[in-house]
C-alpha cells in the first residue's frame, strides 16, 4: 500500500507539471485503437533501445502545435498536430525513436531534478495571478498565468544542445537497428528548418524544446548516409502509420473535410472507418454503423473496430448495443484496459443493480491497470454510488481529483472515505494513501 502512496505523490508532481501543457490543448486522446497503432510503430524502436513496449506507453495530447516529449520513464505524448503534420511512418518512428533516447540515455535524471523547480515556478505563479484578479487587474493576471506556466514548461521541458546530440545518434541507431530508413529522421528536421532564425515567440514549440541548429541538421544527414539505405518497406507500419493518423484525423478534423480526403488512404477498412467516424459526428448514426461494417468486413476479428461500433452506440444512446459491442471487443483483446473501462461505462450507462456489479470489477481492473483514464475513475465512482457504497463512491471520486491535481477536493473526498470505510480495509488504506499523496501539496 506504501507502494499506492508513492505513486500517487509522483503522479500529482507529473500532473501539476504538465497542467500548462494539457489546459491549452484538449487533453489526452484516449483511444484503444490509436493507441494500439502507435504501440505497433513504436515496439521495434523501443525494443532497440532496451526499453519494453509493455512499459512504456506511447499517448496522443490533442493539441495542433508540432510536439513530442517525455516526462517519466513510462510514457512518450506526442501532439496530435504532429501526427497530422508527418507524411510516413518513418517520420513518426523517428520521433519515437528521438524520444525513446532520452529515456534510455538517462536525460530524465536531470529533469527530475527540475520538476521540483518547475513546480515551484508554477505555484508562485498561481499566487502573483490571483494576487494580481484580487487588485482588479483581470486581464494580467491572466496573462502572468499564461507566463508563469510558459517558463514552467521552459525549466522542465528543454532539453540541452548535448542532450539533443547524443538523443540523435542514440535514435538513428535504433531506427537502424530495428530495420527502419533513417531517412525519416532527416525529413522530420527539414520540417523545422529555419526556426532558429525566428525570433523565439515565433518558433514552433518543438524548436523550443529540441533546440534545432544547421550542425544538428548536418549531423542527422551524416549519420542516415553512414547507416546507408538500411531499412525496408514495411506495409505493416505504413498500415498502422495510416489508420492511426486516418482515425485521428477524422476525430479532430472537419467531417466535410474527411469525406474530400479518406479516398486518399489505400486501404478499404481505413477509408471505411473515416467515413463511419464522420457520419457518427454528423449523428447519422445508421450511415455510420453500416460504414462501419464495411470496414469489420474487410479486417474481420479486429477488436478496435467492435470497441468503436460501441463507441458510436454509447453516444448515440444505445447503452444495451453498445454494451454489447464492448463485451465482443473486449473478448477479442481481453488485457485492453480502454475496452475493460468503456465496457464498464457502457454497463453503467445501462443501470440496474446486476449490471453495476458486472461494472465495478472491471472498471477496478481497467483503473489499476492505467492511471492516466479519469473518465474510468469517474465512471467507478457512479457505480458504487450507484449500488449505495458511498465510502468507495467518495474514495474513488478522491482519487480522480487527486489525479488531475485538485488537492482540496481530494483531501475533502479521501477524508470522507476514511470516516466511512471500516477501519484497516484495502479502501480505508488507499484512502489514507490519497491523503498522504495530497499532504504535500497544500
Amino acid at each position: 500500500m506504501r507502494s499506492i502512496a508513492r505513486l500517487l505523490t509522483c503522479v500529482l508532481v507529473l500532473v501539476l507539471t504538465l497542467a500548462p501543457v494539457i489546459a491549452r490543448a484538449g487533453g489526452l486522446v484516449r483511444d484503444p485503437d490509436i493507441e494500439h497503432g502507435l504501440t505497433q510503430l513504436a515496439a521495434p524502436i523501443l525494443r532497440a533501445a532496451g526499453l519494453s513496449p509493455s512499459r512504456v506507453g506511447i499517448y496522443v495530447i490533442e493539441d495542433g502545435a508540432m510536439n513530442a516529449f517525455v516526462l517519466d520513464p513510462t510514457a512518450i505524448y506526442i501532439h496530435s498536430g504532429m501526427i497530422l503534420r508527418l507524411t510516413k511512418a518513418s517520420e513518426l518512428q523517428s520521433v519515437i525513436a528521438h524520444e525513446a533516447a532520452h529515456i534510455a540515455n538517462g536525460h530524465l535524471v536531470r529533469r527530475a531534478a527540475n520538476v521540483q523547480s518547475a513546480r515551484n515556478v508554477m505555484m508562485l505563479g498561481a499566487a502573483l495571478s490571483v494576487a494580481a484578479g484580487a487588485a482588479g487587474a483581470g486581464e494580467a493576471a491572466g496573462g502572468l498565468a499564461l507566463g508563469i506556466a510558459s517558463s514552467a514548461q521552459g525549466v522542465f521541458f528543454g532539453h540541452t544542445r548535448a542532450e539533443e546530440s547524443a538523443a540523435d545518434q542514440s535514435g538513428m541507431r535504433y531506427l537502424a537497428a530495428a530495420g527502419i530508413e533513417t531517412s525519416g529522421a532527416v525529413s522530420l528536421l527539414e520540417i523545422f528548418a529555419g526556426q532558429e532564425a525566428l525570433p523565439k515567440r515565433r518558433q514552433d514549440i518543438y524548436a523550443r524544446s529540441h533546440p534545432l541548429s544547421r550542425d544538428r541538421l548536418r549531423q542527422v544527414k551524416a549519420l542516415a548516409l553512414s547507416y546507408g539505405k538500411n531499412g525496408k518497406p514495411d506495409p505493416e507500419a505504413d498500415y498502422w502509420f495510416d489508420r492511426t493518423k486516418g482515425k485521428l484525423s477524422a476525430f479532430i478534423r472537419n467531417p466535410k473535410w474527411t469525406f474530400q480526403r479518406m479516398k486518399e488512404s489505400p486501404y478499404a477498412d481505413v477509408r471505411a472507418m473515416r467515413e463511419a467516424i464522420a457520419h457518427h459526428r454528423l449523428n447519422q448514426t445508421q450511415k455510420a454503423l453500416a460504414s462501419l461494417d464495411r470496414a469489420r468486413q474487410a479486417r474481420p476479428g479486429d477488436p478496435y473496430y467492435d470497441e468503436l461500433r460501441g463507441q458510436i452506440l454509447l453516444e448515440s444512446r444505445n447503452f444495451g448495443a453498445a454494451a454489447n459491442a464492448y463485451g465482443a471487443a473486449l473478448k477479442r483483446a481481453p488485457n485492453n484496459a480502454l475496452i475493460m473501462a468503456s465496457y464498464g461505462r457502457a454497463l453503467v450507462a445501462l443501470g440496474g443493480t446486476q449490471r453495476l456489479q458486472q461494472a465495478v470489477p472491471l472498471l477496478e481492473r481497467a483503473t489499476s491497470r492505467d492511471w492516466r483514464n479519469g473518465q474510468a475513475l469517474r465512471d467507478l465512482g457512479t457505480a458504487y454510488a450507484k449500488l449505495g457504497n458511498n465510502g468507495m463512491a467518495s474514495l474513488v471520486t478522491a482519487e480522480a481529483h487527486a489525479m488531475h491535481g485538485r488537492t482540496k477536493e481530494a483531501r475533502i473526498l479521501a477524508k470522507r472515505a476514511v470516516d466511512m470505510l471500516p477501519r484497516g480495509s484495502a479502501g480505508w488504506q488507499r484512502a489514507q494513501d490519497v491523503l498522504n499523496a495530497v499532504k504535500t501539496d497544500k
